[in-house]
C-alpha cells in the first residue's frame, strides 16, 4: 500500500492530467449528443390536427411541400447595347465644307447619293461643272437622290412636279403618271413636314424633291474635240492646225504607271472623264500613238492640259498637270511620258483628269483602257 501511495505521489501530475482530459472528452461528447437531439426535435414538423366537418369527413391536413430546384446549364448571350446614331439617316439636307482632295464623286459616294444629285442642288455654286469644286466651298447635300428646291411665289405641287419630273418607273417616256408620283413623293417626304390634308408651302421654303432631275449643262459644247488639221472641230482649248502627217493609233494604255486607282468613281454624263489617283511625281503617259494638238493652260478648269489626236476619230485629254513635257504638233507614241500629274486649274488635290473622245463625243474611258 505504501508503494501504491508512493507511486501515486510520484506520478500524481500525470494521473491528474489524464483524468481532467478524460472528463473534458466526456463532457464534449455529451454536449454533442444533446445538441443533435435538440436540433432534430425543433425541425420535426408538428402534425396538424385532423378536424371533422359536417358529415364527419376529415379535412386534408396541410403538409409542408418540399420543392426541388433543378439547375440546368444555360447558354449566355452577349448583349450589344451600343446604338449607332450615325446610321440614322436625316431627312434634311446638310451643309458640307469641301476639303483638300475632295471630288464631287467622292462626296457623293460618302453620302450614298449620285453625283448628279449634288450638281442639281448646287447649281449656283458649281454651275453644273464638277471641276468648279474648290476647298472651303460649302455644298448642300440632299439626304436622298433628287434635288432641293427653293419654293417661289406662284409655285404649286403640280407645277414643281412637272418641272422636275423624273422617270420613276424606268420608262424612257415620261408620262403624267410619273408627274403624279413625283407630286406624291414631294407631299409625303418626311423632311418637308407638309400637312397631307392641307399642304401649305411658303415662298422661300426649301423643299426636297425626291427623284427629281433637271438638265445639266453639257461642258463638251464649250470644249469640243480638236484634230490635227484644225478644221471644223478646232478645240476651244486653242489646238489644231498641225500638219496632217504623223502616225496614230487607238488609245488604250493607262495614262499612269499603276496603281490604277480611280478617285472619280467612274464616268457619267456630268463628268467628261475619270479622275485617276496620282502624286506630284506621277508620270503621265500617252494612252496611244498620235499627235499633240494642244499643250498649255486651259480657261475651262483643266489647268495645264494636253490633248492628243490619235486619228480614226479618237482623241485623249490629260488635265491638271503640274508639268507639260511635249509641244503642240509633236508626234508621240503610246506609253511615252508627256507630263507630270498636278493640281492646276479647278481641283482639290493632285490627280489626273483623263478623257477619251470619239469624234466630238466623250466616251467612257473604261471601255478602252487595258
Amino acid at each position: 500500500m505504501s508503494k501504491l501511495v508512493q507511486s501515486f505521489g510520484i506520478h500524481r501530475f500525470n494521473i491528474l492530467s489524464w483524468g481532467v482530459t478524460g472528463l473534458l472528452v466526456a463532457a464534449l461528447l455529451g454536449c454533442t449528443v444533446w445538441w443533435t437531439q435538440r436540433g432534430a426535435a425543433s425541425t420535426a414538423p408538428s402534425p396538424a390536427p385532423t378536424s371533422l366537418s359536417g358529415a364527419g369527413q376529415p379535412t386534408a391536413s396541410l403538409l409542408p411541400l418540399t420543392i426541388h430546384v433543378v439547375a440546368f446549364p444555360s447558354i449566355g448571350r452577349q448583349l450589344n447595347l451600343k446604338t449607332d446614331l450615325s446610321a440614322q439617316a436625316s431627312a434634311k439636307p446638310i451643309t458640307y465644307r469641301v476639303m483638300q482632295g475632295d471630288s464631287v464623286f467622292a462626296i457623293a459616294k460618302q453620302f450614298s447619293i449620285k453625283p448628279e444629285s449634288i450638281l442639281y442642288s448646287n447649281e449656283t455654286t458649281l454651275n453644273d461643272n464638277p471641276s468648279n469644286l474648290s476647298p472651303g466651298m460649302e455644298l448642300r447635300i440632299p439626304p436622298v437622290d433628287g434635288l432641293t428646291y427653293t419654293w417661289k411665289d406662284g409655285d404649286t405641287l403640280d407645277s414643281v412636279a412637272n418641272q422636275f419630273k423624273a422617270d420613276l418607273n424606268g420608262d424612257k417616256v415620261i408620262n403624267q403618271a410619273d408627274v403624279d408620283l413625283l407630286r406624291e413623293a414631294i407631299l409625303s417626304y418626311p423632311g418637308n413636314n407638309l400637312d397631307l390634308t392641307n399642304p401649305v408651302i411658303k415662298p422661300g421654303q426649301l423643299v426636297m424633291v425626291p427623284g427629281g432631275h433637271r438638265e445639266l449643262v453639257s461642258w463638251l459644247d464649250f470644249v469640243p474635240t480638236s484634230n490635227r488639221s484644225g478644221g471644223t472641230a478646232t478645240s476651244e482649248l486653242g489646238g489644231g492646225g498641225c500638219p496632217a502627217g504623223g502616225g496614230g493609233g487607238a488609245p488604250g494604255i493607262w495614262p499612269t504607271d499603276g496603281p490604277h486607282t480611280v478617285s472619280g468613281f467612274g464616268y457619267s454624263s456630268s463628268h467628261l472623264g475619270i479622275d485617276i489617283t496620282a502624286t506630284s511625281s506621277t508620270l503621265i503617259l500617252a494612252s496611244g500613238a498620235g499627235v499633240v494638238v494642244f499643250a498649255g493652260s486651259s480657261q475651262y478648269g483643266y489647268g495645264n492640259v494636253i490633248e492628243v489626236d490619235h486619228l480614226d476619230g479618237f482623241a485623249t485629254v490629260y488635265g491638271h498637270l503640274s508639268q507639260i513635257s511635249v509641244q503642240r504638233c509633236q508626234t508621240v507614241y503610246g506609253g511615252e511620258v508627256i507630263g507630270i500629274a498636278g493640281c492646276t486649274g479647278n481641283c482639290t488635290g493632285v490627280h489626273l483628269h483623263f478623257e477619251v473622245r470619239e469624234g466630238n463625243v466623250n466616251i467612257n474611258p473604261w471601255s478602252i483602257l487595258q
